[in-house]
């Protein structure tokens, strides 16, 4: 088994270079991927899911190559191709529902891939919704083989629940406008992360698309298809906040190119909530520069909207001066691992006083030791695990391999920050 010690670390002081958001990316290539004519999608990072992404298209007749650190798309306006091949897709929750969704256009069947933890993840209903617009997809009995029949899309009025994941409301949207009839759909119930959902109406507003949405929360898309667009992705919010909980933690200062309080990313709390625990943020003309302070301070947070920060802050709060509270995130259930109780779970490893209540976890600080913490494949719980290794000596990481999900460089530029 891989594994990766953390060498501790006095005040961190230096640049820490992010990569595109994958999530901004993957929705522009599907906008992109759907328009009729050549776009341009500047900064889309080198993530494994964006990869994912290309692939799926390239297999559907889209031909999306690298120039640089662009990508050209060559958009087919909606005329998409059933491979002879299933697309993998990993574990990857966007690329999954995005292309499952992108398969209804598509002339023929198309089957997908997935890894045993992506077909226990959420995905109903969105198939549940998709089939009230007329589209044929199925779960085989394969169990993580999955199929969507084209071009079944006919359009009309459709009804979703996205309390689990705001991804099937986005994948929906992001195919509509390309559906044979004007797309109604009505939400059930509340939905999760509505930050993510404003980010995807913004960036099919960049590629030409019309979204209306009601006064009762109902999105309306008529028909039209998009335009091809240039469009540059912002820097990724998320790896942003491991550069700036190195400087929380360990009291230095870090500055990351490029990034905005003001971004269209929900994770850009990450900085407003590190102020609010005793940081001090300075923006400047290259980017954002985060220092800590000489002790942190606890606090109550509602990361409701923000889920993918939640491991950042949970690190951060081990080393505040009183207890803090993170809340209303029972949705990290349906993540990559099993967010919620994997993060406590291995944090308790290391004597950290963490528990979790309801949707929410409480944590107390308190001494703690080494140990080699487990990320159960996550991204996201690899990158926090390090930080707590800044401080903390013996702290090792299994399966370090597993950032490339999102951040393939993180190993590297956090390297480069304690040199």
């Amino acid at each position: 088994m891989s594994s990766r010690t953390i060498i501790p670390s006095g005040p961190v002081d230096g640049v820490f270079r992010v990569p595109g958001s994958k999530s901004i990316a993957n929705r522009a290539l599907i906008c992109a991927a759907l328009a009729g004519g050549p776009s341009e999608i500047r900064n889309p990072g080198d993530a494994e899911d964006v990869a994912l992404l290309i692939n799926g298209l390239n297999q559907m007749g889209v031909l999306v190559r690298r120039a640089g650190d662009d990508l050209s798309v060559e958009g087919k306006g909606g005329v998409l191709y059933a491979p002879k091949f299933p697309i993998p897709v990993k574990n990857a929750g966007t690329t999954f529902r995005f292309l499952l969704a992108l398969s209804t256009l598509a002339r023929g069947r198309t089957s997908f891939e997935v890894s045993e933890r992506m077909a226990e993840r959420p995905i109903d209903e969105l198939i549940d919704a998709l089939r009230l617009l007329g589209a044929t997809v199925r779960r085989t009995p394969a169990h993580t083989l999955f199929e969507g029949h084209g071009p079944t899309l006919r359009g009309g009025v459709t009804r979703l629940s996205a309390a689990r994941s705001s991804q099937f409301l986005s994948a929906l949207l992001l195919a509509a406008p390309c559906a044979a009839a004007p797309v109604t759909i009505e939400i059930e119930g509340t939905s999760v992360s509505g930050p993510y959902v404003a980010m995807t109406l913004d960036v099919m507003r960049s590629f030409g698309a019309v979204v209306r949405v009601t006064p009762q929360g109902t999105f309306e898309v008529p028909t039209g298809g998009y335009r091809p667009a240039s469009y540059a992705v912002e820097p990724d919010a998320s790896g942003a906040s491991y550069g700036f909980a190195a400087a929380a933690v360990t009291g230095g200062t870090v500055c990351v190119p490029g990034f905005r309080k003001n971004g269209a990313q929900p994770d850009a709390r990450c900085v407003e909530i590190l102020e609010r625990m005793g940081c001090e943020a300075r923006e400047t003309s290259g980017g954002l520069s985060l220092s800590g302070p000489p002790a942190l301070r606890g606090v109550d947070v509602d990361l409701h909207e923000a889920p993918d920060i939640v491991p950042t802050v949970a690190a951060v709060c081990l080393f505040a001066s009183g207890p803090s509270r993170i809340l209303n995130v029972g949705h990290l259930r349906f993540k990559e691992s099993n967010r919620l109780e994997g993060l406590a779970g291995e944090l308790r490893t290391l004597g950290a006083q963490i528990a979790v209540e309801g949707d929410g976890m409480h944590i107390v600080p308190a001494p703690l030791q080494g140990a080699q913490l487990d990320p159960h494949d996550d991204h996201r719980l690899a990158m926090s695990f390090a930080l707590i290794g800044l401080k903390v000596p013996g702290v090792r990481v299994s399966h370090p391999e597993c950032v490339a999900k999102s951040f393939p460089g993180f190993w590297t530029e956090l390297d480069a920050l304690v040199r």
